[in-house]
């Protein structure tokens, strides 16, 4: 396969993923602002949680004077200056995808093509809260859309494994943001850990990566950080967990290296990456910081992804 068709396969993937990601962040902001004010003593920063998650707040201070529920809608839904707002992700994975037409299935372009087009209806309308969830819905159908075609209609081949290699690395890095987030700056710092809100949080991170009904399964007791961030960085059976993802990663880089006949540093980062969170312990990355952890796997993860794209993508 021609790198400049793996390219185009690996962001299209991965752009399909973001969209979906930025509107589950913005769904759980909206459901944390619908909170009395007395959950939080009258502080709230789950919009400013929400930007520091999905957006990049160095481009969005000089587009707009404050982050407010407003703003940070408007920014990471529908700004085109921000290249991961849903509509960049969906304009961008559709460029990706005209680009590699014959590569794709009917299905799968349809997928893409076709949110494209819906995409216009949205565009310059004002939109209240109820017609805005509505919109979030529409999102993490059109991935799970693009997600499942692929799944359903690709022959397994280096196309495929591509479209799964993107998937894997942006979902991985999308997990780590939103437990990082959440442990670092969503609770106001009147609030105590272990209370009403904290509990409703971690919750509602758990309804952001659908896991909320795993949780109950693995679990089967009351939400507990501990247990949160076990399902979502340990547990191998989780869709969106580190492990699970790296799993993908692996399994898929080996293909690619059978196939073409050459390992590379890529192959080298995703195994020996797995191979330390299936060694790993939640007590311990407890105990010597989740922050300095989730920190440190976004970094590898970026750096294998800087490795796949010098080994197959230039």
């Amino acid at each position: 396969m021609l790198s400049r068709t793996a390219d185009n396969l690996y962001w299209l993937s991965r752009y399909a993923e973001r969209a979906e990601f930025v509107a589950r962040i913005l769904d759980a902001a909206l459901r944390l602002a619908a909170l009395p004010s007395s959950y939080g003593g009258g502080e709230t920063n789950e919009w400013a949680s929400a930007l520091a998650s999905a957006g990049d707040p160095e481009v969005f201070k000089p587009l707009y004077d404050s982050v407010t529920e407003a703003t940070v809608c408007d920014f990471l839904a529908f700004s085109p200056h921000n290249p991961s707002s849903i509509r960049s992700c969906i304009e961008t994975a559709r460029e990706n995808a005209r680009s590699v037409r014959t590569a794709l299935t009917t299905e799968m372009w349809d997928a893409i093509n076709g949110a494209w087009l819906e995409l216009r209806n949205y565009e310059g309308r004002e939109l209240n809260r109820d017609e805005f969830t509505r919109f979030l819905d529409w999102v993490k159908g059109v991935s799970l859309a693009f997600d499942g075609s692929a799944y359903r209609t690709m022959l397994r081949n280096d196309a495929y494994w591509f479209t799964r290699l993107g998937t894997a690395i942006e979902r991985a890095d999308n997990t780590a943001r939103i437990l990082d987030v959440k442990y670092r700056i969503l609770l106001p710092a009147t609030e105590k850990v272990g209370g009403s809100l904290d509990y409703f949080q971690w919750t509602t991170i758990l309804r952001e990566v659908s896991a909320f009904n795993a949780y109950h399964w693995v679990y089967r007791e009351s939400v507990k950080p501990l247990l949160v961030a076990d399902l979502l960085i340990l547990n191998r059976q989780m869709p969106r967990s580190f492990t699970n993802c790296y799993g993908m990663l692996v399994e898929h880089l080996d293909l690619i290296a059978d196939a073409y006949g050459r390992r590379g540093a890529s192959q080298r980062l995703a195994s020996n990456t797995l191979a330390r969170l299936e060694g790993e312990n939640i007590n311990r990355i407890f105990a010597s910081g989740l922050h300095e952890f989730v920190t440190e796997f976004i970094v590898e993860n970026n750096r294998l992804g800087a490795a796949v794209i010098e080994q197959y993508l230039v």
